[in-house]
C-alpha cells in the first residue's frame, strides 16, 4: 500500500509541475464562465416553483425509477419536453454525462463501430470505452475525413454489415464551433448509420423558442431522421438533469437496457416538476437570446481586434488560446483580481490551454466593453 500512495503523490507532483493542478473554487466575481446561458438558475418564477415542489413532493426520490423513484411529474415533463423538440418520446435521467455515457454503452457493443469527432465530450468517449466498441476518431468538424473512414469500412466485406454509429456535439463546449449537420445526416443515410447528436450547449440558445441548433439548420423531415438527441437541463434551463429524445421504441429499449438508468437513484422529484416551468421560461426568452447573441458578437470582434487568438467560434462560447498553461493561469488570475470569473481550461480537458469565456444574457454591453479594456491592458503587460 505504501508503494501505491507514493505513486499517487508522484503523479500529483507531476501534475503540479506542469501547471495542470486543479481544485474547485467558490463562486465569486462577475460570471463569465458558467453555462447558465439565460440566467434562469436565479429566475424568480423558477425559484418559486422549486420551493412549492419541494414542499409538495419532498426532498429525495428514494429509489431508482424502476423501483419507487418514478413520479407522474417525470412522465409529464418527458411528454412536454418531447413535444417541444418534436420527438416521439424522451427519457429523463440524472444528468447529461449519464445520458451520453449510458446511451452509447447501451446501443454499442464490441461488434459496433463508433465514429466520434476528435473533440467530443468525455461522457461520449467514456460511453464508447465502457461499451467495448471500436472507436474511430474523425478530425474535428471534418465530414470528409469521416466519410473516408466510412468508405474504408464499406469496402470490407466482413465489416460493412456491422453496426455503425456517428456521434457529435452540435455546439462544442470547449471550442464554441459547430459541425455541418446536413452533411452528418447525409452520411448517416448514405452509410446506414445510427446518428447521435448532443445538443447540450445549444438548447435554449439557438433555434425557434430555443429548440436548439438542429432546428436552426435542418428541416422538420430531416430532424425526424436523427436517431437519438441528447439534452441537458444543467445549462440554459438553469437546473440539472439529462434527456435522451428518440422514438417510443428507442425509449422502451433504453428503459430496459441502459444500466446507468436502471441502477441509479431517480433525480429529485422537484427537478422534473420545476423543469416544466423552466421550459416555459426558455420558450419566451427571445429577448434574452437576442441580447446574448449581440454581446457574443461584440466580444468576439473586440478580442480579435486587440490581437487575441480565438478558435473558430461563432457562438457565446469564446475560447482565448494561449502559448502554455502558465500564461493561461496568469491571465485568469489577473482577470479575477479585476472582478471577472473566467477559468483556465487545460489539458487533458482540451488539446491546448485556453480561457473559456462563456457568456450569459445577464451580462451588459458596458461590462463587455470593460472586459475588453482589461484584456487589452493585460495583453500589453503579460
Amino acid at each position: 500500500m505504501a508503494n501505491f500512495w507514493s505513486e499517487i503523490q508522484s503523479d500529483l507532483s507531476h501534475i503540479i509541475s506542469k501547471h495542470l493542478y486543479r481544485k474547485p473554487y467558490p463562486i465569486a466575481n462577475l460570471d463569465f464562465c458558467s453555462n447558465d446561458y439565460l440566467g434562469l438558475s436565479k429566475h424568480p418564477e423558477l425559484l418559486q416553483a422549486m420551493h412549492q415542489n419541494l414542499d409538495q413532493l419532498g426532498a429525495g426520490s428514494t429509489a431508482a425509477r424502476l423501483v419507487r423513484g418514478h413520479r407522474t411529474e417525470i412522465d409529464d415533463f418527458e411528454a412536454e419536453f418531447s413535444q417541444f423538440i418534436h420527438s416521439e418520446d424522451s427519457l429523463f435521467v440524472a444528468n447529461g454525462f449519464i445520458a451520453n455515457m449510458g446511451l452509447i454503452d447501451t446501443i454499442a457493443d464490441s461488434q459496433t463501430y463508433v465514429f466520434t469527432d476528435r473533440l467530443n465530450h468525455a461522457s461520449i468517449l467514456d460511453g464508447i470505452r465502457i461499451s467495448g466498441a471500436k472507436k474511430k476518431y474523425f478530425h474535428h468538424l471534418d465530414c470528409n475525413h469521416l466519410e473516408e473512414q466510412l468508405e474504408k469500412l464499406e469496402a470490407s466485406p466482413s465489416e460493412k454489415s456491422k453496426r455503425k454509429i456517428i456521434v457529435s456535439e452540435t455546439l462544442f463546449s470547449m471550442d464554441g464551433d459547430s459541425p455541418n449537420l446536413k452533411k452528418l445526416l447525409f452520411l448517416k443515410q448514405k452509410y446506414s448509420c445510427v446518428l447521435v447528436l448532443d445538443e447540450a450547449h445549444a438548447l435554449g440558445v439557438y433555434g425557434p423558442e430555443g429548440k436548439g441548433k438542429i432546428f436552426s439548420e435542418l428541416t422538420e423531415s430531416e430532424i425526424k431522421e436523427i436517431d437519438f438527441r441528447v439534452y441537458t437541463l444543467g445549462k440554459a434551463f438553469g437546473l440539472e438533469g439529462g434527456m435522451i429524445s428518440t422514438t417510443r421504441l428507442g425509449k422502451e429499449y433504453l428503459t430496459n437496457r441502459m444500466r446507468s438508468f436502471i441502477y441509479s437513484t431517480a433525480p429529485l422529484p422537484l427537478i422534473p416538476a420545476s423543469g416544466r416551468i423552466s421550459l416555459q421560461l426558455v420558450r419566451r426568452a427571445d429577448k434574452e437570446r437576442k441580447h446574448l447573441h449581440l454581446i457574443s458578437q461584440t466580444l468576439r470582434t473586440g478580442l480579435k481586434e486587440i490581437g487575441c487568438e480565438l478558435t473558430n467560434t461563432e457562438s457565446h462560447i469564446i475560447p482565448i488560446l494561449f502559448r502554455d498553461e502558465e500564461e493561461t493561469l496568469t491571465f485568469s488570475r489577473k482577470l479575477k483580481d479585476m472582478g471577472f470569473d473566467v477559468r483556465a481550461i487545460r489539458p487533458p480537458t482540451v488539446p491546448s490551454p485556453r480561457l473559456r469565456i462563456s457568456l450569459n444574457s445577464g451580462i451588459t454591453e458596458e461590462q463587455i466593453a470593460y472586459f475588453l479594456k482589461i484584456c487589452r491592458d493585460l495583453k500589453q503587460k503579460i
